[in-house]
This record gives structure tokens, C-alpha cells and sequence, in this order.
């Protein structure tokens, strides 16, 4: 049966629709206009074949294509996350021929001029980069790293019911820690209330002068891990465009409906047990449609193909004639017009409106971003009869607030817990009284808090993928928070970097909206790890965080549970900020009531009158702290000067917003100079107990106006001993501070030197008493402010 056999009416019909894709048949129809095809094309389904590449990165771009005629014919909603390092050219040089890019661009017009425009700016100084970044309409994912796309897709996916996310997955990526462990992502995907995730894992087979690791095993070994991964995987392979345009269309269609099944049949039967989801391997050459030689030198199919593939410039001239030939290969005169439009029956070929992958506000957050319904945190405050006269564990509080939250924005859907299996561990269970656990997996007898939908995803011992997830889930307009071990949370410190950037970025973008804040719980810190030792003790990402834009980053360090219920409550209303709260979970000295703690953590810093004794004179020496264990050492501190030395004039400061220590020409939560010289002075000796590195506060306030800064905190010290004993070795503790402010004071002489040979005695006493009775002195474990 050839064209002759077709009716008029069919041929018009088929034609008239797709306009100018062209069509065949199992061998049967060959149908006419067809000036790219070469050969009839074996394929069990009519399918549209899209004439030429756009941009220059081939695979990428026929992907994005298919996938523009799929939400066309199916409705979807649907967002792409490009996960190859130098995947901008197939976002960006669709989103422009789609029209949103003009939209948000004005000056890129959609004509001669405006393509000039386009082009000029790629990787041009000023102008847009390589990789996928908060400028690239349609994106929520960061390219300059590798390892995240997939955590991201999830991440969006969660309580996102109609949204498909089409993830690309670079082979080169594919081999990144972060990457290779979110294939097991889709244990916690709920086909009831989340969307899905389609990744399509591109293999052409290099990297930048290597080969990639998954294009060089055997089909049967890579069909046998995604399939051990859970995954039903289509290949896609080849080297012929047409064939493989063809195939791709074929294949997507496949999945979408895959997915479409999934979805209907766990939402129509209540069916919450755990689907294999689609995924598509696409195997092509590298440099796919480039240049296939060079100088004598094999560039398509090699890793030559990578990043540059020839050179243009002045010691090379010839080159040109080579870009000009590949550039013409895509035949632009059949896709644009003679002012540089683009085809009207090509430019019908993509979705309307928010459908565009450019313009769905999924990939502008903020845009749809509605506030938390917040509990009164007043509720669970602790009542604290006077400072010190009670214990109380800090994270075990808040987590009594964080259920309300949870229970209060059941219904919205936008907020969720994550974390590397540490939220009971973190103390914050009370949770589970409201949600479970988010898990698709099997479940076995014994297994607690664990269902197919919960507000918990902390069942992943990765803090890649909670750190991913909560990203993917922030970006697309929800809410939510990190709890994980202070130590541990270096293990993403390049992942925080990039997120950061991006909010950098996204506030100099007016038409991109703010998202809500990425906030850290770190628990488990360096000044509780008796049992866990050194391994355990890092409060450095403090100092890497810092380095961040001012108007980006926040660290709080609250003192007790009634601070820690304040700056959280501060936290997780605020928007487009990385907050970081340090707080404790062990046992320690509750200071100030609700209504006092309100006060001190909306000013971040202040002077705690009731511990200090220089109301009526100036003061012979501020002692500052930072921290719930700096405060408790401090105070003790205090207590040992007041009693031995009475008229010792003592002024205590307490940060809670360690931000506050800057000037405020450097963060907008800066102290002016007059009023830090105001809680400082200018020249009294500032004996400073901090919570993290010591440096990192010298680094702080190098440009305050009082040089007498004396500045105790962890020094890399510590191994498997008792909680005060890892703050002698680190010179933390109350007896070194004591010591400090004799030795910084020459007017104490007598007095002071008998109160130093006391401390002194106590520093050894306590070290003879641990290694005796393997806790500290009863002193040390029962001292209470006032007493």
C-alpha cells in the first residue's frame, strides 16, 4: 500500500495536524513532502518526525522536542531538569523558539536580531553560562555541579500529583556518589499524592577525556541494574537522526502512558503499593551531528566531542569553514523565515501558555508559594522559674512545636521533614504522633512509623538525597527543613553552595519569585559526642557557610528551648534564605522565659542583666557566649569570678544571631560601631566562649574598633570521654575562662592568683576523678546558676 491508497481526507487530516512533521508506517505509508528521509522506517506506530536540531547539543534537543509533542497531546504538566554540566543549549534554544524566552527577555526578539542576541550572549562575559542556571527559563536546577538532577526531580515530584518531571541524566553524572545512590528514590514516591519522575539517562559515552562507565558495560548488565533498581527501562539507540527521532517520540509516548496507568490505577483503587516506573536510555554519539573529523583527528564518537569540539579564533581561521559547514547541516533556511522567525507550522509544534517548559510556574516556585499555617509557639514553651533552676532538652521541645506544623498543613501539603534517619535520634519524634514516614518499599513486622504517604522522608541514610529532595521540594514552591548531625552536614557542603548561588542569583532576577527558606536543624554537635568521640566533633560549616552572600545567609545559635522555639518560628516563615540553628538535644539549663527569649532573639544580642554586675559602673570585663554549652561554661564562669572576687565588675553577653557580630555595612543583621562599642566597649577585655571554631570570630569582627578579643572554642580536640571533659581539652571550659580573665586583668594580682592556683587544682582533680569513676564530678554535673 503506498500514498495513492490513502484518501485525500486522511492524508489532510494527518498533515493538517502535525503540520509540518512527516509521517510513515510499519513500511506501509510512505507519505509525500518527505525531503529527509532516505529510507522507509520500520516502526510499529505513525509517528511525527521533527526536521533538524536546534541548538547545539543534538540529544538533548530532540529529547526536549519529543517532549514539547507530548504534553501537546497528552495535557501534562511537565518540567525538565538538565542534569549534563553544559546542558543550557537545549533549554535555552527552546524556550526561545517556544516564545517564553522572548517573553522574559524582551531584547531577545524573536527575529534575525534576536537570535544574534541569543548567541552573542552564550558564555560571554555578562552574558549566560554553559549550564543550566537560575537565568535559564524553565529550570530549577543548578548544572554547575553533577551528581543532583535526579534528587531535585524527586524533590519537585513529592505531593505534586499532576507533574511529570523529565529528568536528563548525563552518563558522566551518572557516576557521581549523589547520582548513583537517587536511582533508589523511587522507594519513597507515592503514585497516589506525588507526581512522577521520568529520567532519561543519556549515554554517549565520554566524559571529558575519558569514557563513561555505564556506555561501556554490556546492554544485559545495564537493563539488570536499573531493572534491580526498580526501574523498567526503554532504549533508545542509534546513530541515524531519523530513525531515532522516531524511536524517541515512540518511546516517550510509551512512557507518559506508563506513567498515566500508574497513576490512574493507584488513584482509582486506592493502590499504594510500589509501581516500577518507566525510564528511558538514550544512546547516541558523542557530539551526535558535529563534526565528524578535524585536523585528521575523529571528533564525533569521541571524546574530543566534549565541551569544545574545534576551535575558532585568530591562530585558526580555518576552522571557520568548518563551523560554517555544521551550522549549515541543520538547514536553517527549512526552519526559520528570511527575517529569522521561526516556521509558524514549526513554532505549532510547541504547548501553549503555561504548558511551555519555560513558562510553568512549577519552575518558578515562588509563584506558587502560600505561607505555613503556624502554630502559636508560646504553647510549648518551657516554663523557666527563674535562669538555670531547670533542665530541659532543647530539640525535644521543638519537635513538639515542628508536630503542630506538620498536623496544621496536613491539608495544604507544602511542608515536610527530612533527614538521614535521625529524626527520632534528633529527638524530634513527637512528629510521628500527627504523619509517618514516607516508604514504598516492603515492610516487615517490627517496623515503626513507616507508610506509603507520611510528611517524613528521613528513611535514607543519605544526606545527598534529604538535602536534593528538600531542594527540589523548596524550588517548586513547598516548604520544609533538614535535621541532620552537625558533623555530617560537611557531606553537602558543595550542594548548599550551589542552592545558595542560586537564591544569589534568583534575587537579581525580577521575574523570578522567592522560594522558602532552606532551613538546618544541626543537632548532635560537637559538645554532645561522649559516646561518639572525635569523629562526631565538627562545627565548621559554620565557617563555610558564612562565606555566602550576606544577603543569603543567616546562623542562629539559641541558648535553651524557649530561644530555639523563637528563631524556628522566625525560620520557617521567612523566605529565600539558608538558615542554619544549632541547637542541643542532651539535658542543659533552660535561662529565660518564653517572653524573654521572644525579646533576646528578635535583637540576636544582648546583655543578660540578671547574670551580669556592672549596672552601676563600667565594666572590668565582658564575657560573651555563643552557643548552648559556650553559655553554660560562661555563666559558670561568672559564678566562680562573683564568689571569689566580688568586686570584679562582670558584663555577660549572650548571641544568639551570630550575624550581629558583623558591621552592618557587611549583613544587613550587622551591629552599627556605636553599638557594639555600646555592648563591648572600646578597650575592655572580651574573654568570648563560641560554639564552633574560634577563629571564625576573630574573622567576624576583625574590623570592630576593640582589639582586646580573647576567644575560646573548639579547637580540634577530643576523643571517647565525658561531656566537660571535651571542653578542658578544647580550653572551654569554666576553669581555662576563669584563668583567661586573671591573666587579662592585672589588677586582680594577689587575689587573682590564688583564685588561678584554685581553678588550676580543679583541672587536675577532674581529670583524676573521670579516670576513675568515667563521668564528671558531681560538682560539674549538678552546678546550677544561683547556687
Amino acid at each position: 500500500m503506498d500514498t495513492k491508497t490513502l484518501s485525500p481526507e486522511l492524508l489532510h487530516k494527518i498533515n493538517g495536524y502535525w503540520r509540518a512533521a512527516n509521517y510513515l508506517s510499519v513500511g506501509q505509508i510512505y507519505l509525500y513532502d518527505n525531503p529527509l528521509l532516505k529510507k522507509p522506517l520500520k516502526l510499529s506506530h505513525v509517528k511525527p518526525l521533527v526536521v533538524g536540531h536546534w541548538g547545539t547539543t543534538p540529544g538533548q534537543n530532540f529529547i526536549y522536542v519529543h517532549l514539547n509533542r507530548v504534553i501537546k497531546k497528552y495535557d501534562l504538566n511537565m518540567i525538565y531538569i538538565a542534569g549534563p554540566g553544559h546542558g543550557a543549549p537545549a533549554l535555552v534554544g527552546n524556550t526561545y523558539l517556544e516564545g517564553s524566552y522572548s517573553e522574559i527577555y524582551p531584547d531577545i526578539t524573536q527575529d534575525e536580531e534576536g537570535i544574534k542576541k541569543l548567541f552573542k550572549q552564550f558564555s560571554f562575559p555578562g552574558g549566560i553560562s554553559s549550564h543550566v542556571a537560575p537565568t535559564t527559563p524553565g529550570s530549577i536546577h543548578e548544572g554547575g555541579e553533577l551528581g543532583h538532577s535526579l534528587s531535585h526531580a524527586f524533590g519537585a515530584a513529592f505531593d505534586n500529583p499532576n507533574l511529570v518531571v523529565a529528568c536528563i541524566v548525563g552518563d558522566g553524572e551518572a557516576e557521581t556518589g549523589p547520582l548513583a545512590t537517587a536511582w533508589q528514590s523511587n522507594k519513597f514516591l507515592n503514585p497516589i499524592n506525588d507526581g512522577a519522575v521520568l529520567p532519561i539517562l543519556h549515554l554517549n559515552g565520554f566524559k571529558i577525556s575519558n569514557p563513561t562507565v555505564l556506555a561501556r558495560i554490556e546492554h544485559e548488565e545495564l537493563e539488570q541494574f536499573f531493572r534491580g533498581c526498580g526501574w523498567i527501562p526503554y532504549f533508545v539507540e542509534g546513530d541515524d537522526p531519523e530513525e531515532m527521532h522516531q524511536l524517541m517520540a515512540h518511546t516517550l509516548e510509551k512512557a507518559i502512558e506508563q506513567i498515566q496507568h500508574i497513576h490512574g490505577n493507584a488513584r482509582k483503587n486506592n493502590d499504594t503499593s510500589r509501581p516500577r516506573w518507566p525510564m528511558v536510555v538514550l544512546r547516541s554519539p558523542k557530539g551526535w551531528s558535529g563534526p565528524k573529523v578535524i585536523d585528521g583527528l575523529q571528533i564525533e564518537g569521541t571524546f574530543r566531542a566534549h565541551q569544545v569540539p574545534l576551535l575558532v579564533n585568530s591562530e585558526q581561521p580555518e576552522q571557520l569553514t568548518h563551523l560554517e559547514s555544521w551550522m549549515k547541516s541543520y538547514k536553517p533556511e527549512e526552519l526559520f523565515d528570511e527575517n529569522g522567525k521561526l516556521m509558524p507550522e514549526l513554532a505549532e509544534l510547541a504547548p501553549k501558555g503555561n504548558q511551555r517548559m519555560g513558562a510553568n510556574p512549577h519552575a518558578n516556585g515562588g509563584s506558587l508559594l502560600h505561607d505555613l499555617q503556624m502554630p502559636d509557639f508560646h504553647d510549648h514553651a518551657v516554663n523557666v522559674p527563674a535562669p538555670g533552676a531547670i533542665d530541659g532538652q532543647d530539640t525535644l521541645v521543638l519537635g513538639k512545636f515542628l508536630r503542630d506544623v506538620v498536623k496544621l498543613n496536613q491539608h495544604q501539603r507544602n511542608f515536610r521533614i527530612f533527614g538521614p534517619d535521625e529524626t527520632l535520634s534528633n529527638l524530634l519524634g513527637a512528629v510521628f504522633e500527627v504523619t509517618n514516614r514516607q516508604w514504598e518499599a516492603r515492610e516487615v513486622k517490627n517496623d515503626e512509623f513507616l507508610s506509603p504517604a507520611g510528611r517524613v522522608l528521613d528513611s535514607m541514610l543519605s544526606e545527598h538525597q534529604s538535602q536534593g529532595w528538600l531542594e527540589g521540594y523548596l524550588l517548586t514552591g513547598r516548604h520544609g527543613l533538614f535535621n541532620c548531625y552537625e558533623a555530617f552536614i560537611h557531606i553537602v557542603d558543595s550542594m548548599f553552595n550551589q542552592h545558595a548561588k542560586w537564591l544569589k542569583v534568583t534575587l537579581e532576577l525580577p521575574w523570578r519569585r522567592k522560594i522558602a527558606s532552606l532551613n538546618y536543624l544541626l543537632t548532635s554537635h560537637v559538645w554532645q559526642q561522649g559516646h561518639n568521640g572525635f569523629t562526631h566533633q565538627d562545627p565548621g560549616f559554620l565557617d563555610h557557610v558564612v562565606n555566602k552572600k550576606a544577603d543569603i545567609v543567616r546562623v542562629y545559635l539559641p541558648p535553651d528551648a524557649n530561644c530555639l522555639l523563637s528563631v524556628f518560628d522566625h525560620c520557617l516563615r521567612s523566605k529565600h534564605y539558608v538558615n542554619v540553628v544549632v541547637a542541643g538535644k542532651q539535658p542543659s539549663p533552660q535561662w529565660l522565659t518564653i517572653d524573654a527569649a521572644v525579646i533576646h532573639c528578635v535583637e540576636g544580642i544582648g546583655i543578660w542583666q540578671w547574670a551580669s554586675n556592672d549596672q552601676s559602673a563600667d565594666p572590668d570585663v565582658i564575657m560573651a557566649c555563643c552557643g548552648d554549652t559556650p553559655t553554660l561554661e560562661i555563666l559558670a564562669a561568672v559564678s566562680i569570678l562573683r564568689e571569689h572576687l566580688p568586686d570584679l565588675k562582670i558584663r555577660v553577653i549572650n548571641v544568639v544571631d551570630l550575624m550581629k557580630l558583623q558591621p552592618e555595612s557587611e549583613h544587613p543583621h550587622g551591629l552599627s560601631d556605636k553599638d557594639y562599642d555600646s555592648l563591648f566597649t572600646k578597650d575592655k577585655h572580651i574573654i568570648f566562649g563560641f560554639h564552633g571554631y574560634p577563629w571564625l570570630i576573630h574573622r567576624l569582627t576583625y574590623r570592630r574598633t576593640n582589639r582586646n578579643l580573647h576567644v575560646r572554642g573548639y579547637k580540634e580536640e577530643g576523643t571517647i570521654t565525658t561531656a566537660f571533659d571535651i571542653r578542658v581539652q578544647n580550653e572551654l571550659d569554666r576553669f581555662h575562662l576563669v584563668q583567661d580573665v586573671v591573666d587579662r586583668l592585672p589588677q586582680l594580682e594577689t587575689k587573682g592568683a590564688y583564685l588561678k592556683q584554685m581553678v588550676k587544682d580543679k583541672l587536675i582533680e577532674h581529670k583524676q576523678y573521670i579516670n576513675k569513676h568515667g563521668q564528671d564530678m558531681p560538682e560539674i554535673r549538678n552546678w546550677k546558676w544561683g547556687k
